[in-house]
């Protein structure tokens, strides 16, 4: 062999003419002769290691597969295919060329395991099913690296069949359960033995149990009840202050005597509609301790001839007689609860009369004033007059025609009355009637509080005033543009506060003296929010204020932050017009 001084055309300076024998070191005898033995023993190494592996890779018990995500397998192992039962590794590879669809029996798993292995390089021992030859369905543990060396999305993956372990563990739930039903049996036992061990010490410690058990039905059904008051009363409010707006604006126009006598009943079946809501509202405040006692100087008097207007149309539609006997007297009690108390006991009254009649008396004894409710109705008996005060419990009141309430009415008046400190009495004949009496004591009002009966100074004139109603619901703006167009006001009604800016900017509203603004608007918007946008605009203090049917404590608190006037829904047209009269004051 030539020495490669001895290639022809090179010489001492050439960059290269060598061979490959020149490159590796092994150019001259000597090297050659040292490194093939090396050379020689690294390839037997390797020869060995390869077969090892691939040794390792047959006779493996788990499962080993490469494959692409996006295609199918590459390459797989005996146990591999004996997992999802195929005769060879072959026969797999083959029949496998789409590993989303073919391979994992759900692709969901099969995109949830592509997305983490990409993200994270490697997914372990993760639980699902592989399909098998026959259909069926075999559980595994997968365990996945991701080479990005062999391509895009080019996996190795090491596959464990987990079917006997899930059946263990189905086994052992099984076990579970049935270790659990043995526990309910031997507790049920249990409980029967202490039943009657209980029964054994005596009749009074069972009804107290009893009577513990009761009492927690009825917490959860006050919860339950809660609940759905908090959550209708906002929406039942807006059809009913629409519908009262209508119709105190059909009471000021000049109708045939019929059509006004028919305007008036719908107006006072209204007032009950929203007394009866109010009831409930309070009812669930009374229950949750949401509430306190409002307490003012009232003179009965007053009040008794309020409630005598209201329920004579009653007692003419039943045909009964009504009759009141009432004095003055001034009274520290909370007026609004007390009308709801008083209220309740007519109505009742009048449900459970067939014949006669219905008196309203006020007498007084020493220092206290008695307020009483007679009626001539079906009567209590003497072991029923501690339950009729349940909530939802009532007596059967045939001659009713199927109207009856939900067992609230007096449950309502004995929360309050414990509320107002006062008393409530009742005596009853069974086929003879009934007396209902609210006992409260007379007060001594200081002299600032005594003009509680003197007449209301007569509103200003509304008429030529600029209002600005700002109202999500479009039967509301109507009904309120209608009454304020009969007090003479120029009335712009808009559902938000963006229509009211465009309509300042291109004069189709007029700047207004006044705005009156629901809280909830749509989208999250409020009315606090609509007037602070309109004063910017204008540049002014408009005077405003906030009508709402939500009156959630929450509401309340944070409209008085904002010193905004407030008045509830349903809206009563006396009270708008107070209001619109001290916004202009």
């Amino acid at each position: 062999m030539k020495k490669p001084s001895d290639t022809p055309g090179r010489d001492d300076g050439g960059a290269g003419d060598y061979n490959v024998e020149d490159l590796l070191g092994l150019g001259s005898h000597s090297a050659r002769k040292s490194y093939y033995p090396a050379l020689l023993e690294r390839i037997a190494d390797l020869e060995a290691e390869r077969n090892r592996y691939k040794w390792l890779f047959d006779n493996a018990l788990h499962g080993i597969f490469q494959g692409n995500l996006r295609g199918g397998l590459i390459s797989c192992n005996p146990a591999m295919a004996d997992i999802c039962g195929y005769a060879s590794p072959a026969a797999l590879t083959g029949a496998i060329v789409r590993l989303r669809e073919q391979l994992f029996a759900s692709v969901r798993d099969f995109d949830h395991v592509r997305l983490t292995l990409l993200s994270d390089g490697q997914v372990r021992a993760r639980e699902l099913r592989l399909m098998r030859r026959d259909g069926g369905q075999v559980d595994v543990a997968l365990t996945l690296l991701w080479r990005p060396d062999l391509g895009p999305e080019v996996v190795e993956a090491f596959v464990a069949d987990i079917t006997e372990r899930q059946q263990a563990r189905a086994r052992l739930e099984q076990v579970n359960s049935e270790l659990e039903l043995r526990v309910k049996e031997r507790t049920a036992a249990l409980r029967d033995a202490n039943s009657g061990l209980r029964r054994e010490i005596g009749e009074r410690e069972k009804i107290e149990a009893e009577l513990v058990v009761a009492i927690q039905a009825a917490e959860e059904a006050n919860r339950s009840k809660d609940k759905y008051l908090a959550a209708a009363s906002h929406d039942l409010m807006q059809p009913l202050n629409a519908a009262r707006l209508l119709v105190s604006t059909l009471q000021d126009r000049a109708l045939p005597n019929a059509e006004a006598q028919l305007v008036d009943r719908v107006h006072r079946a209204l007032e009950g509609a929203e007394d009866l809501l109010a009831d409930l509202l309070d009812i669930s405040k009374l229950d949750q301790q949401a509430i306190q006692p409002d307490r003012t100087y009232l003179d009965i008097d007053d009040l008794i001839q309020a409630l005598a207007g209201e329920f004579e149309p009653v007692a003419e539609n039943a045909h009964l007689r009504l009759k009141v006997r009432s004095r003055p007297g001034i009274v520290h009690t909370d007026a609004r609860m007390m009308t709801r108390i008083l209220r309740n006991l007519l109505t009742n009254a009048f449900r459970y009369t067939q014949e006669g009649g219905v008196l309203l008396n006020v007498r007084r004894r020493t220092d206290d004033l008695h307020i009483e409710v007679w009626d001539t109705g079906m009567g209590i008996p003497d072991d029923r007059l501690e339950d009729i005060f349940r909530e939802f419990h009532q007596l059967s009141a045939p001659h009713t025609g199927g109207r009856k309430g939900v067992g609230l009415g007096l449950a309502i008046v004995d929360r309050m009355v414990r509320m107002l400190d006062h008393r409530i009495e009742v005596h009853s004949r069974p086929g003879v009637g009934s007396r209902f009496s609210v006992i409260l004591p007379l007060a001594h009002p200081r002299p600032a509080a005594a003009g509680a009966g003197q007449a209301m100074p007569e509103p200003h004139s509304l008429a030529g005033r600029r209002i600005l109603v700002i109202d999500n619901e479009p039967d509301i703006l109507a009904s309120m543009e209608a009454l304020l167009a009969q007090w003479g006001c120029e009335v712009s009604c808009v559902a938000d506060a963006q229509v009211a800016l465009r309509g300042l900017e291109d004069g189709t509203v007029t700047v207004p003296e006044a705005i009156l603004a629901d809280y909830h608007l749509d989208d999250g918007r409020t009315g606090c929010e609509a007037i602070y946008a309109i004063r910017r605009a204008v540049g002014r203090d408009i005077p405003a204020a906030i009508i709402t049917a939500d009156r959630s404590d929450a509401c309340r608190r944070f409209l008085k932050t904002q010193y905004f006037p407030v008045l509830n829904k349903p809206v009563k047209p006396n009270r708008l017009r107070a209001l619109l009269t001290s916004l202009f004051a």
